[in-house]
């Protein structure tokens, strides 16, 4: 048997950023605070203020006051949770303009709706055909509908600044619309459109994730992970946003590690080290000219580092667990996970031009 909250705040509702209410099985916090968050097309979310205290709930349809005009939501938090919110993602809450929520949407409210976002492919199509005409350096990555039909917001892509001033013209004579232009980034994008993850999962950043950080490739490379880039990547062709969720543990296991792996001397050879792993505390060896892999704990090699030091070459006998056979990944050379960094090292002119090809001697 579910609760309340467990059955409102499941992912089921596709592309949607929820907001997990954890007082929906306490008694009523509306009166503590009029701000009510509304959530509308994909992940975008604004704040307004139930001036005329309507009785108003997770899930509710809502029509609430733009500039001009008015647009139709669905409520996701009220109270005490959604000013807490308000105040944690809005920067500046005090220049913040709260607009009002008129009422709860009616069926014809709805309709209207479901008018204007059928409308939305077919001019995000026309869109993206007026900016290659134009050649501007840049992409309308998704168009969004307002309730009443009378406004839309283009979203685009784009690498730099871009001068749309002559864009909007044309988007405002050919649509009949007013134009609203919002850059978004390329982890933005893979949220609006959504998908499914290599987990098997909803997108994190189409189910819940709102803030969107720089990732490096060394937090691939401090987890022991694959430099195969393309398992790295996500959906928006970017490093995986879930590379940091675990990135402070490994740190913090990494401490018990010494900075620099070392030859082990043992008497059946030189074992070098070939892999760390760093949750288990184990260290995966393999024997020079030949003889197999096997791991070791953490302890076990640093006591075998000592004897090293005093000369002794000691016997690991059958208490090292072998390595079991792992799948080999075919790295090719354009799949560099550095590639993902933004301040990568340029590649010497003197070795370019060793590749270059001479020009032919003419004959005389």
């Amino acid at each position: 048997m579910s609760c309340t909250g467990c059955s409102l705040n499941s992912s089921a509702n596709y592309l949607a950023i929820n907001s997990y209410s954890w007082l929906d099985e306490l008694p009523d916090t509306s009166d503590q605070s009029d701000i009510v968050e509304v959530k509308f097309k994909t992940t975008r979310k604004e704040y307004y203020r139930n001036s005329d205290k309507i009785d108003l709930k997770r899930g509710d349809k809502v029509v609430v006051a733009t500039t001009p005009g008015h647009d139709v939501g669905e409520v996701t938090l009220t109270g005490y949770l959604a000013e807490k919110q308000f105040k944690l993602k809005v920067r500046n809450t005090e220049s913040y303009k709260l607009n009002s929520v008129y009422r709860k949407s009616t069926a014809a409210d709805v309709a209207l709706l479901g008018d204007a976002r059928n409308r939305e492919k077919p001019v995000m199509i026309r869109a993206r055909q007026i900016v290659l005409e134009l050649g501007l350096d840049m992409k309308i990555g998704d168009v969004e509908f307002r309730g009443d039909g009378k406004k839309a917001i283009f979203y685009y892509l784009a690498d730099g600044r871009v001068d749309f001033r002559e864009l909007i013209k044309l988007y405002a004579r050919e649509f009949g619309i007013l134009i609203e232009m919002k850059q978004i980034g390329a982890r933005q994008e893979a949220g609006i459109v959504g998908g499914i993850g290599s987990c098997g999962r909803e997108l994190c950043c189409s189910s819940w994730r709102t803030n969107f950080k720089s990732i490096s490739s060394n937090a691939a490379l401090k987890q022991g992970l694959s430099p195969s880039a393309l398992k790295m990547a996500g959906a928006c062709g970017k490093l995986k946003c879930c590379l940091m969720y675990e990135l402070d543990t490994y740190i913090e296991a990494q401490k018990d590690f010494p900075q620099e792996l070392l030859n082990l001397e043992l008497a059946k050879g030189i074992a070098k080290p070939f892999k760390t792993d760093y949750l288990k505390k184990e260290i995966c060896y393999v024997m020079e000219g030949g003889g197999g892999m096997f791991y070791l704990p953490l302890q076990q090699v640093k006591d075998i580092i000592q004897k090293n030091k005093r000369g002794i070459r000691p016997e690991i006998g059958s208490s090292a667990e072998k390595a079991k056979e792992e799948n080999q990944m075919e790295v090719k050379l354009d799949e560099r996970l550095d590639r993902f960094d933004k301040n990568k090292r340029t590649i010497n002119k003197k070795r370019r031009s060793k590749f270059k090809p001479r020009p032919a001697e003419s004959g005389k």
